[in-house]
This record gives structure tokens, sequence and C-alpha cells, in this order.
């Protein structure tokens, strides 16, 4: 058992982060607690985030590289695995086709003009948000938010219905441990919950509360649309959820709520 949750763990990291893991060929009983650890990728960013704070508090960093570097943090180290699955989904949501023809944008390799225009607007808010996240305690609860993103993808992943019978997301939906997946994720999101009151109770309640009608609204969006959830629509919400966490954070600062 110990040697199949170690080999579960090094899958989830190989797919859903550019950490240097060993490659393993996949076998159907390694993909039964893969998602177990996914949120796992979203605690190294948060610790990569806080350490990125700590250097800059203590070496007097200004501003504006301090924003930066700490949004690029999720990019490198996921390698833009969500974003693409973000960009996916804004040219297939602003496309106002049939749902079948927006299926078929979503496995469209090329981008177009929505998805270039709508992550330019969203990493417009998301730095400038992020930049007026200044204290360490308002920084430790958007890094809890990576943990939290992806938990609530991860419930997503085994609650919601694929709105394809292929792909990577129905692969590891159908390969899931259903039952011992949707509890580990759901303690997971206690604790990241009460770790996120604990740091802030304003911000860390505000928080919950938007990245819950997040995950609401991406339910319903990703039915009407497209008749359930796909990986592509599984990145768009580990995107929107993260940029979510740091508007809400950021606004909670200028508030003095944190």
């Amino acid at each position: 058992m110990i040697r199949l949750l170690i080999r579960s763990f090094i899958i989830s990291f190989s797919m859903y982060s550019k950490i240097p893991v060993p490659q393993l060929e996949w076998k159907d009983q390694d993909m039964k607690y893969v998602l177990c650890f996914f949120p796992w990728v979203g605690a190294v960013i948060g610790l990569v985030t806080m350490l990125w704070g700590i250097i800059c508090n203590n070496l007097s960093i200004g501003r504006v590289l301090y924003t930066t570097v700490g949004t690029a943090i999720p990019l490198l180290v996921t390698g833009g695995f969500h974003v693409d699955g973000f960009m996916d989904s804004m040219d297939a949501f602003h496309s106002y086709q049939s749902r079948e023809r927006k299926l078929e944008i979503l496995k469209d390799s090329h981008i177009g003009a929505f998805s270039v225009i709508q992550l330019v607007l969203y990493y417009l808010v998301y730095m400038g948000a992020y930049s007026e996240i200044v204290s360490l305690r308002a920084l430790a609860v958007v890094s809890a938010g990576f943990f939290l993103s992806r938990t609530l993808c991860g419930i997503g992943v085994v609650t919601f219905k694929n709105a394809k019978k292929d792909g990577l997301l129905f692969l590891f939906s159908s390969k899931a441990h259903e039952k011992i997946v949707k509890i580990s994720l759901y303690i997971q999101l206690i604790l990241c919950f009460a770790v996120m009151i604990t740091l802030s109770l304003w911000a860390g309640m505000a928080v919950i509360a938007g990245t819950l009608l997040t995950f609401g609204y991406y339910r319903y969006r990703c039915y009407k649309e497209f008749g359930g959830i796909t990986g592509d629509t599984s990145g768009y919400f580990v995107t929107l959820c993260e940029g979510v966490t740091v508007v809400i954070v950021g606004v909670c600062s200028i508030a003095g709520l944190i």
C-alpha cells in the first residue's frame, strides 16, 4: 500500500508540475489515489511563494519585482499547465457555437483572440491585487489558496459529470478510488479552511466564501456550456480560483482586515 501511495504521489507531481520526479509507467492501480496528492502541488507553490515573500521582506525588495516574481511562481512550478486549460476554455466560452463545436474548440491546440484578451485581463487584475498584499500573514492566506484551488478541483473531478468519455480527466476520474479520494480531499479541504481562518478570520472567511461560490459557478457554467467538465475546464477553474483568492486577499489588505 505504501509503495502504491508513493507511486501515486510521483505520478501526481509528474502530471501537474514541472518539479523533477522519477518517470513511472502509468498502471491502472497507480491511478487510484493520484488525485489525493494533487493539492500537494499547490502546497509546494505556497511554500515557494512564502519563501519569496520572506526574502522580499528581509531584503526590502521593491513592489514591482515582488509582484512579478510572485505572479510567475505558479507558472514556473506548473509549467503553465492550468493556464493552458484556462485559455482553451476562454476560446470555447466566447465562441458562442453549439455544444459540440465548443468541445472541439477545447481540443484545438491553436489559441484565439479571446483567450489572449482574457489572459491579459486576468493577469492585469491578478498583479494589481497581488501588489497590495504586503504582510506575510496575508501572503500566507494566498499561499494556502493554491492548495485550496486544487483540493476543490480534485473534488470536482470525482463528483461532477464528465463532458467527454476520453482524455486525461476521464482517465483520472474513471480510475480513481472515488470513496477514498473524496474522503482524503474533503479532509484536506477542512484543514485548509481551518488554516485560513486561523491566519485571518475575516480574510479567511471571505476567501472560503469566494472560492466556494467560484466552485458553484464553475459547475453551472460547464454544465450549461459543455454538458460537464473536461481537463481544460479543470485548468480554467484552478486558474480562476487562484485569481479570486488573490483579489479577495488584496481587497482585505486594502481594507485593513488582515
